[in-house]
């Protein structure tokens, strides 16, 4: 297997969005298991989206060593050639400096790392989504 770091950024948001959708996926599952899977997917996409992923990288950006930092930034500042219709620009560049990292961290084999700071991010939204749900009365699974 070649250096992680020496793919683009890009390749690891690519690498990065998987592993990140699989984490929330099976954390979805785990917390909603008599649920069936249509709302396991709209409850999913609370966690998989650019606005979310940004808002995990504000949680998780103090706990990052330099190195990760690094990444995450080479991550934020690639161009890429098209921005989601339903995200804003910085959004989606924090989002895919986000997932930039997790590739790094996964294709590095830091999988204690990259598990912890899924966790925080993950567990942060989930705390936020609650609260959400709480205030306005409705949940937003459906």
């Amino acid at each position: 297997m070649r250096e992680p770091g020496i793919y683009s950024a890009l390749v690891l948001a690519y690498i990065g969005d998987a592993v990140y959708e699989l984490y929330t996926r099976q954390r979805v599952l785990f917390d909603n298991s008599d649920m069936p899977a249509y709302r396991l997917h709209r409850k999913n996409i609370n966690y998989v989206n650019a606005k979310a992923q940004s808002e995990a990288m504000e949680v998780i950006e103090p706990l990052l060593t330099e190195e990760e930092h690094a990444i995450y930034k080479r991550g934020r500042n690639a161009k890429s050639a098209t921005v989601p219709k339903n995200a804003n620009l910085i959004d989606y560049r924090r989002a895919t400096g986000f997932e930039a990292l997790l590739g790094y961290l996964h294709l590095s084999g830091k999988h204690d790392r990259l598990s912890e700071l899924m966790e925080a991010a993950f567990d942060n939204l989930n705390t936020n989504l609650k609260q959400e749900e709480e205030t306005h009365g409705k949940k937003k699974t459906n």
